[in-house]
């Protein structure tokens, strides 16, 4: 069955709306839950690998992978079921594009864009760890950054449960070979530093524009494990020279490539990058990511569709926010003593008049 003819299709409380795309390993198509009219992503493999062990064992991890995780900055997984002998996988709808599009549209991204981007990121990895999961496959591919600023990290195919068996044996690399860390591209065992280390190289490459330790039309793993090893690459300030040093510092203690010299923990990425932008919260985060897109023209509105968007001040300029937040409350106050007061019009106006000259 292909996927253009499931299009219209109606099976397990799913009709399918549309295509997504479709490769070697499977296809993706945008379908809606019909129970919770909700937007979902399903996810099947061809049917020739089905029969396939491994692939069928990586398609299950996962799920459940995912599955056990319910945190903002990760993908949901709605259900997993068999139609018609095929397996399928549901996963939440982010309305958006990977970050691998958004680099292709801009080159690169602003610093503190960057910043935002891996802080959302370092948040989703201090839950996916938490659970005793390594991802093992960050890449901007499998970085989804939706039209209201959400980012979320998806694809748990090659997901490894660190407290039991890997579906590789002992010195077979599994991942994608620019963003893998040394250790990782050696096939030996991985812990959480190998995410944390790829998490540096998606962050090198939205300041610079490629990443750290690629080179156009090279595709021996055997060189690219010598560069790795060797722990050197372009610095950060040769394209981006507005980066700050704890930014800088950051990308270089992810980036080193052995393990134990690395930075520990997504908490400790988390906290760093949570200083250097002064400790905003995800929603601060997706509003300057949203209204730097929209500005970009990244994303377009689609026709009968209203966008909002939300000032963010820069963070250096604190006292512009708390003024005009108290002025917004004192419009409001003055507002509704106006209605309140329409025998006496002239006096509220001159309440509200003295309160904005205090504000502004």
């Amino acid at each position: 069955m292909t996927a253009r003819s499931l299009v219209g299709r109606r099976f397990n409380g799913f009709s399918v709306e549309q295509e997504l795309g479709a490769g070697g390993m499977g296809m993706v198509v945008l379908a809606r839950q019909e129970s919770l009219d909700r937007l979902a992503v399903l996810k099947r493999i061809h049917p020739q690998l089905s029969s396939d062990p491994e692939i069928e064992a990586r398609f299950e991890r996962e799920a459940i992978a995912a599955a056990r995780l319910h945190h903002p900055n990760v993908v949901g997984v709605y259900d997993r079921f068999l139609f018609r002998g095929d397996a399928y996988i549901a996963t939440e709808y982010v309305d958006g594009l990977d970050l691998s599009g958004i680099l292709a549209a801009e080159e690169r991204l602003p610093w503190r864009m960057s910043a935002a981007i891996a802080l959302e990121l370092a948040r989703g990895l201090e839950a996916i760890h938490a659970t005793g999961t390594l991802h093992r496959d960050i890449k901007p591919q499998n970085i989804l950054v939706g039209r209201h600023g959400e980012v979320k990290i998806t694809d748990f195919g090659l997901a490894l449960d660190a407290s039991g068996s890997a579906l590789t044996q002992p010195g077979i690399a599994v991942g994608t070979p620019p963003y893998m860390a040394p250790e990782q591209l050696r096939g030996e065992r991985v812990d959480p530093r190998v995410d944390l280390f790829s998490l540096g190289c998606v962050l090198y490459e939205m300041l610079v524009g490629r990443p750290p330790f690629s080179e156009p039309g090279e595709a021996s793993d055997g060189s690219l494990l010598a560069r790795l090893e060797s722990g050197r690459f372009e610095r950060v300030r040769a394209e981006c020279r507005d980066a700050p040093g704890a930014l800088v510092r950051l990308v270089r203690h992810c980036l080193r490539p052995r393990a134990p010299r690395r930075i520990a923990s997504a908490m400790e990425v988390r906290r760093r990058l949570e200083a250097l932008l002064s400790r905003p919260s995800s929603a601060d985060c997706q509003n300057t990511l949203a209204a730097f897109l929209w500005d970009r023209h990244v994303f377009e509105a689609r026709s009968r569709e209203t966008v909002v968007m939300v000032a963010c001040p820069a963070a250096t300029d604190r006292a512009r926010p708390l003024r005009l937040g108290l002025a917004a409350i004192a419009m409001t106050v003055s507002l509704g003593i106006f209605a309140m007061s329409v025998r006496d019009p002239e006096s509220v106006l001159r309440v509200t008049d003295a309160v904005w000259r205090s504000l502004v």
